[in-house]
């Protein structure tokens, strides 16, 4: 097949113009089109009054190969890539069983793939299966009662169950593990457009049924789960070339489970499970992170700044934006995970804190957007070793919770407010969506000077960019600490930890994904990392 790239059709095309303009692009007639099946579809808004679609397509058609020929010089057209995942191998029997540390998307594929390839892998997760989890996560925000095993960071499906769902990432993916990732999705349930949408999303609920699906097919291929199972220590030994080797997991419970691989990904609120690897000598390092804010305004105010007349219209659904600011004190100050007709949501992971996210469903059919507005920091900002940050983001938390008063409520305060440099004592017309409930404060009291400096700043040049970004009653909500890892775990080319042999570190929490698709990636990366290790393990017990 023929992949063409950058078709532009109007928004509201008649059916039969894509395949006419693909006809016209390759030069061949209409008739000689066997089949045409989209690849890629995106918007153009840059001019509102005219907004297109942009079509990536695979085509088939007699004389394929010369067509190609003729039409060499085009760089929107080659063959169309061969996306097929291709296991790296296979168990021969006899391996002893990887386990994976951790239920988000980076350890489910990561246990997909090992699965796949027969070594019946362990997966251990401290939270509870989703539906439990679910039932948890909403008796937080319905009556602010924490379960800390339990919540929008811990159980089956990880942090990413309870956001927007965002499948779309920039990472650089050579072997084409996303189309792998999102294959596997759409399997258990997505809606099948993420395979060619250029921003893919699913919602929240929708995750809910596709994890349950996909832990069905790991079981039946032999993967063991094991919830409420949360790692508390690990056997390290020295072997006689000086090197560290991982030898097994000890559990909460007291139970210890025998390995000499094991998939490391338990996500970026792990703090509990850095202590203790930080305290065993594993390698680890402090790294930048970014903290913040929510922000919140009408999605027709996002959607007319984006879409112009033509927002509302089904093919462009509820608008995004993407905005940075590099402030004058030398602070980057960006939106993150924004989240079109969505909610704030409360995302605390211990007693005593505040930390708010994002989420919405499918539909993304609420009243407000919202997004973080957050500032990047840097080692420098928090020093005191690999696991300073985690102490920096703590010391903010617990004053968000403070400011709340001191009951899961998240402090407010309006854009208005904020820029004028007053506390709020009410509400405007922009009603928050974060439960428990939120209390009118001075965000300045709950984030970094530099911080709330960069973000005066940058407020009002978003607002150049979308009218009425800075409008006085958009609301923001403190504080937004989880962007990322504020540790990055070493490992070298083969994935594995750089002092200790046998321990695979991976995804957000060990600092090598973001989102999503990203965690989902590396996860495959790891998984096959492990099953080349136990390929040559295996080897050489063969050769001995």
């Amino acid at each position: 097949m023929i992949r063409l790239r950058d078709i532009r059709l109007p928004l509201d095309h008649p059916p039969e113009a894509l395949a006419a303009a693909v006809a016209a692009r390759l030069g061949v007639a209409a008739t000689a089109i066997e089949e045409i099946t989209v690849a890629r579809r995106a918007h153009d808004a840059r001019k509102k009054s005219a907004i297109l679609l942009v079509y990536a397509v695979d085509v088939r058609l007699a004389g394929e190969a010369t067509v190609l020929r003729r039409l060499a010089h085009d760089q929107a057209i080659s063959p169309t890539p061969d996306t097929r995942y291709r296991p790296v191998g296979r168990a021969r029997g006899g391996e002893a069983r990887p386990v994976v540390i951790g239920c988000g998307p980076c350890g489910l594929f990561a246990a997909l793939i090992l699965a796949e390839a027969g070594f019946r892998p362990i997966i251990l997760e401290r939270g509870k299966v989703v539906r439990e989890r679910t039932k948890d996560t909403w008796g937080f925000w319905r009556r602010a009662e924490l379960n800390p095993e339990s919540n929008v960071q811990f159980g089956e499906g990880g942090a990413g169950t309870f956001s927007d769902g965002k499948l779309y990432s920039q990472i650089r993916d050579p072997l084409h593990h996303g189309r792998k990732v999102l294959t596997e999705f759409a399997e258990a349930g997505a809606p099948e457009e993420i395979l060619w949408v250029a921003k893919p999303h699913i919602g929240t609920f929708r995750l809910v049924s596709m994890v349950e699906k996909m832990r069905a097919k790991i079981e039946a291929l032999g993967g063991e789960y094991r919830f409420g199972a949360r790692v508390e220590d690990i056997v390290v030994e020295p072997a006689r070339d000086g090197t560290r080797h991982l030898r097994g997991l000890v559990l909460a419970s007291g139970e210890t489970i025998r390995t000499d691989h094991a998939v490391l990904a338990v996500g970026h609120s792990a703090r509990d499970t850095f202590a203790m690897l930080a305290a065993r000598g594993v390698a680890i390092e402090a790294k930048p992170f970014s903290i913040g804010v929510r922000i919140e305004h009408p999605q027709s105010l996002i959607d007319r700044a984006r879409f112009g007349a033509l927002a509302g219209h089904g093919l462009l659904g509820a608008a995004d934006y993407k905005l940075v600011h590099h402030a004058s004190n030398g602070r980057s100050v960006y939106s993150f995970c924004m989240c079109p007709g969505g909610t704030v949501v409360a995302a605390a992971s211990e007693p005593g804190r505040v930390v708010t996210n994002g989420m919405s469903q499918y539909s993304r059919a609420e009243r407000n957007a919202n997004a973080g507005i957050v500032v990047g920091i840097t080692p420098a900002d928090y020093p005191g070793g690999p696991l300073a940050g985690i102490a920096f983001q703590r010391h903010w938390e617990e004053r968000a919770f403070e400011a709340g008063g001191r009951g899961y409520a998240a402090p407010v305060q309006t854009v208005g407010d904020l820029l004028s440099q007053r506390a709020s004592s009410g509400l405007g017309a922009v009603l928050p969506s974060y439960r428990p409930g939120v209390t009118p404060a001075d965000l300045a009291s709950c984030l970094p000077g530099f911080a709330v400096e960069a973000i005066r700043e940058a407020l009002p040049a978003f607002g150049r960019q979308i009218p009425g970004f800075d409008m006085a009653d958009a609301l923001m909500t403190g504080v937004e600490t989880r962007t990322s890892s504020p540790l990055r775990i070493g490992r070298g080319p083969a994935c594995e930890s750089v002092n200790t042999r046998g321990l695979f570190p991976a995804g957000e929490g060990a600092g090598y994904a973001g989102g999503i698709l990203s965690a989902g990636v590396d996860g495959i990366r790891v998984a096959e990392a492990v099953i080349r290790s136990l390929a040559a393990e295996q080897g050489l017990r063969a050769a001995g």
